[in-house]
């Protein structure tokens, strides 16, 4: 395992994240430090870095330059955005990070565009897309053609800059806001045109967008404690614009979704966003949790062109590499599924996407054993529910949680998730929980002694042979419990019988 540091100074916030990484296999996020240090705060108008910003930033890169030392890191990446390239005295300010023994990258607008298309690509289905990284000082849009880089530029739309330029009163004023509003339209004309013309799918990254929709996600109860992957509507913006427009920063601050060190900048990135979704016809955006930073990890995790072949199937999988299991076992009740799967399509009449999803939860079924044997489907669905995986949507996240759960025992329900599934669902849960429970039965001994299953399917039942050379009576004892629940889904007996293989 490698252990990688990426430090990102952006003009609002530093954060340093941690990865410990096998190249190309799998990795984890394993530490995160985030400070507050506002690089940017004044450059709107000075258009310098001040003393009081430079010693904050200075400050937190001296404490992630002491973790890296204390901690051993292999490699310790900086990266310095908008507020270090524009300002008039970056020059003096990036002396003063050398003399802390420091190298730091300062990207330039493409670069940090480039890093952002890298990140979506790595943890969206997307082809296609449009991807925003809203920081405090900049904001880039970039158009992603067949998952790579194809055009973007950077904008003077920054949460900080932008709160410093328009929004002087508190809370803002309504002329305030509309000069903002004309501003953005203003910069970015040309791109808005181009986004109403080509209609994809709008990516956005960044701690603004992370923020609105954690507001939004607690005005509506939101089941999945998960921001990425997650449709934030045009209408649910516009009521947490409008709401917070009428907030003073200090009440902004208690509210529950928003850092506090967000309250006097949010609304400024709020105004923006609402203006691109309205300007470009939008009907939403979809909500990024990685950005600039996982866009320089994966340019080390991966060989060129740094991209996953398949960004679902390495979630999964990645996932489960966190947890690891008894390979044998695990592998035999995916057989298992699989062959169930197949068998008994003709009563279910499900799909590849179905069948996928099966197999995912075969791999995954036993992760929680790593918390504990009791209760430890339960562990499961706890893990992969508060995991994001990319690549999933969360109605398909949540599917997949479900299937874990109900492994064992239990009847197979939605509980409070319903509200993220479709019509079907539900039955689309209780069968391929029947199948995976089954497959799991099949293995009860982890034994590896049914070698085989042959299916009869009947007007009134269905007939499962298990075929081994000796008798495996726990595993035919048990999966005969299942009879009950596998009525309940195929609306057939089940028999259990075997024959020697």
């Amino acid at each position: 395992m490698q252990r990688l540091g990426i430090v990102d100074l952006g003009s609002g916030t530093a954060r340093l994240v941690v990865y410990a990484y096998v190249p190309g296999k799998h990795f984890r996020l394993i530490d995160e430090i985030r400070e507050s240090v506002r690089l940017g705060e004044g450059l709107a108008t000075q258009k310098r870095l001040s003393p009081k910003a430079m010693q904050r930033a200075l400050s937190a890169l001296k404490l992630y330059a002491d973790f890296a030392k204390a901690t051993g890191l292999d490699q310790l990446k900086i990266f310095a955005t908008s507020a270090s390239r524009d300002a008039e005295n970056s020059a003096e300010f990036m002396q003063a990070v050398q003399q802390l023994g420091l190298d730091v990258q300062v990207l330039s607008g493409s670069d940090e565009a480039r890093y952002g298309v890298l990140a979506a690509a790595n943890s969206f289905g997307f082809s296609e897309a449009w991807v925003m990284d809203l920081g405090g000082g900049s904001a880039q849009l970039s158009r992603m053609q067949a998952r790579r880089y194809q055009s973007g530029q950077a904008y003077p739309l920054g949460a900080v800059r932008l709160t410093e330029l328009f929004l002087r009163s508190d809370p803002p004023k309504k002329g305030e806001v509309e000069d903002l509003e004309r501003f953005v339209r203003h910069e970015m004309k040309a791109v808005l045109g181009q986004m109403r013309q080509e209609p994809l799918p709008l990516v956005a990254m960044g701690g603004t967008v992370r923020n609105l929709a954690k507001l939004a996600q607690r005005k509506k109860r939101y089941p999945l404690d998960l921001l990425h992957g997650y449709f934030l509507e045009q209408a649910e913006l516009e009521a947490i614009v409008a709401d917070l427009l009428t907030r003073r920063t200090a009440e902004r601050r208690t509210l529950e979704g928003l850092q506090a060190d967000r309250a006097d900048i949010i609304v400024a990135g709020g105004v923006v966003y609402r203006t691109v979704l309205r300007e470009a016809g939008l009907s939403g955006l979809w909500v990024s949790g990685q950005g600039v930073r996982e866009g320089a990890f994966y340019q080390e995790f991966l060989p060129p062109p740094h991209l996953l072949s398949d960004v679902r199937s390495f979630f999964v999988r990645n996932l489960f590499a966190h947890y690891p299991q008894e390979q044998g076992h695990t592998a035999r009740v995916r057989h298992f599924s699989r062959l169930l799967f197949r068998h008994l399509q003709p009563l279910h009449g499900y799909g590849s996407a179905e069948e996928r999803l099966l197999d995912e939860a075969a791999l995954l079924h036993d992760i929680g054993m790593s918390v504990g044997y009791y209760d430890h489907h339960k562990h499961g669905e706890y893990l992969i529910m508060n995991s994001a995986l990319p690549g999933l949507s969360h109605r398909e996240q949540v599917l997949l949680g479900l299937l874990v759960r109900y492994h064992r025992k239990g009847e197979p329900k939605a509980g409070t998730y319903k509200v993220l599934l479709e019509e079907g669902d539900s039955k689309r849960l209780l069968r391929l929980a029947t199948l995976l429970r089954i497959a799991e039965y099949l293995e009860r001994s982890r034994a590896g002694r049914v070698e085989g299953l042959e299916v009869t399917i009947d007007p009134k039942q269905v007939r499962l042979t298990l075929l081994a050379q000796e008798e495996p009576w726990v595993e035919i004892a048990e999966t005969s419990k299942q009879a009950k629940l596998f009525k309940q889904a195929f609306g057939r007996e089940l028999q259990v019988a075997w024959s020697k293989g």
